[in-house]
């Protein structure tokens, strides 16, 4: 990943680079910056020029190498690429950068392993660990209800599929106090095996149980609390979980993100997963922006009406490109992909899905598998109106239930369907590329093979800025 900031010794002094303006009074901005250097012990090696002349005076000397672009933006970028900073200070100000341009500068700066300062704020690239012993991927999100453990599952099954011998670590909102692993690859994790691990205390919905169940393959269950601005989860006990599918037969490690949160580990290469149905802002803008820089593939789902038509792709496309010109970006949709047999059977269908889409995804179902889908609801992530919901059902023929291994589909379905006597069977969501943008499983299989073959045959090594080793 990105190169973790280092607390270093009282002895040495930090690399900075500083952010100026000419709205300031030169004389004042150095005074500033001979004042911060002493008061934090850096070194200024370099000086961005963001913009403004108001108070600039030709020929004025600012002490240091001065880096100016097109904009304030493309200067720090400059900046970052021509010195090696492990501090960013901005001196600047409104109006020469915002809040739009500032959160792209904290974007760049960690994604360069850089801390940024400011007056009244500091944010620290999240560090990743270098734990894993084996090649090792992970996918990431802009944010819930992406479809990123969909993603997930779906690499882990292509990996195994094409012998790259793979093995998920797990990280949820509601994982393991202690990673536990699951034994996808041996076992038939079904509604019984759930309905277990419920009565003993886990959260049987969480992703590490649906990735060992729809994806069939080894899982560490892991689990965070928190994320930071860039990612950090506050407290996980994905370290240990890592260190546990070291000592598994496996060849090459999955780390699952959750929500917008990134496994603290170093990984060889990055799959960004957002919903073209989110606001862009969360994709191209804030510190999105960051999470697109430390990626070498985005997978943009939802990317359909109703939740987004083409031309809304288009843009957020065109918008990825401003801030990572040479980033993939590939348009998806999910469908529905049961785990079981259902041809000939009356379902009620159980998702998170938008209820706009529901309807599709009955009828994608009814098309593809031959059964006959005679209610849905996509309320499993409320527990109030799914029962609502179960309880509507009732009369109307359903003779099994297919869902989503999401939020209620265990302490609510499952069991719903183990007191009515009638099976309850899971189901995946598989992605499907836009027509125009390349295909998934080129993307991937080629992502997975390049960090097979650029592993050493020690621990995974930090990304660069851009996915470079």
């Amino acid at each position: 990943m990105v190169a973790a900031w280092v607390t270093v010794s009282p002895s040495c002094t930090v690399r900075a680079l500083f952010l100026i303006d000419g709205e300031h009074y030169p004389p004042v901005v150095l005074d500033a910056m001979a004042s911060v250097e002493q008061s934090l012990d850096i070194r200024g090696v370099a000086a961005a020029f963001l913009g403004g002349t108001e108070k600039l005076k030709e020929g004025t000397d600012y002490g240091l190498p001065l880096v100016v672009g097109r904009d304030p933006v493309s200067a720090v970028e400059r900046a970052l690429r021509e010195y090696e900073i492990e501090v960013v200070v901005d001196l600047s100000d409104e109006p020469v950068v915002g809040y739009g341009e500032r959160m792209r500068i904290a974007s760049l700066a960690l994604a360069a392993g850089a801390r940024y300062r400011g007056s009244d704020f500091d944010l620290w690239p999240p560090e990743c660990h270098e734990v894993s012993t084996k090649p090792s991927l992970a996918v990431i999100g802009t944010g819930k209800r992406v479809g990123k453990t969909a993603i997930s599952g779906y690499l882990a099954r292509l990996l195994a599929r094409n012998g790259f011998a793979p093995g998920v670590v797990s990280m949820g909102r509601g994982g393991p106090a202690e990673p536990e692993v699951i034994r996808g690859d041996y076992m038939e994790v079904g509604s019984g095996y759930l309905l277990e691990a419920l009565e003993k205390g886990a959260h049987a919905a969480s992703d590490c149980y649906e990735t060992a169940a729809l994806s069939r393959v080894v899982t560490v269950g892991c689990r965070r609390c928190g994320g930071g601005l860039a990612g950090a989860p506050f407290v996980s006990n994905v370290l240990e979980g890592a260190r546990l599918a070291n000592s598994l037969e496996t060849g090459m490690t999955l780390f699952d993100g959750s929500g917008a949160a990134v496994p603290p580990v170093a990984v060889g290469a990055r799959v960004l997963v957002a919903g073209a149905n989110q606001d862009p802002q969360y994709i191209t803008g804030f510190l999105g922006a960051y999470r697109l820089l430390v990626s070498d593939l985005l997978l943009l789902t939802m990317s359909e009406e109703p939740m987004a038509d083409a031309q809304r792709v288009e843009r957020i496309v065109e918008a990825v490109r401003g801030v990572k010109p040479g980033l993939q970006v590939i348009p998806t949709v999910f469908r529905p992909r049961p785990v079981g047999e259902i041809r000939g059977r009356k379902l009620a269908y159980l998702s998170t899905a938008p209820a706009a889409i529901l309807e599709v995804l009955a009828r994608y179902l009814e098309e593809r598998y031959g059964c006959e889908v005679v209610a849905v609801s996509g309320s499993l992530s409320d527990r109030r109106r799914l029962e609502r919901d179960l309880r509507e059902m009732q009369g109307l023929g359903v003779e099994a239930y297919l869902t989503e291994i999401k939020a209620a589909a265990v302490d609510v379905v499952t069991r719903r369907g183990a007191e009515e006597g009638k099976p309850v069977l899971y189901c995946d969501n598989e992605p499907i590329a836009v027509e125009g943008y390349g295909g998934i499983d080129t993307a991937l299989l080629g992502l997975a093979e390049d960090v097979a073959v650029g592993f050493t045959g020690g621990v995974s090594g930090p990304l660069a800025p851009g996915g470079v080793q």
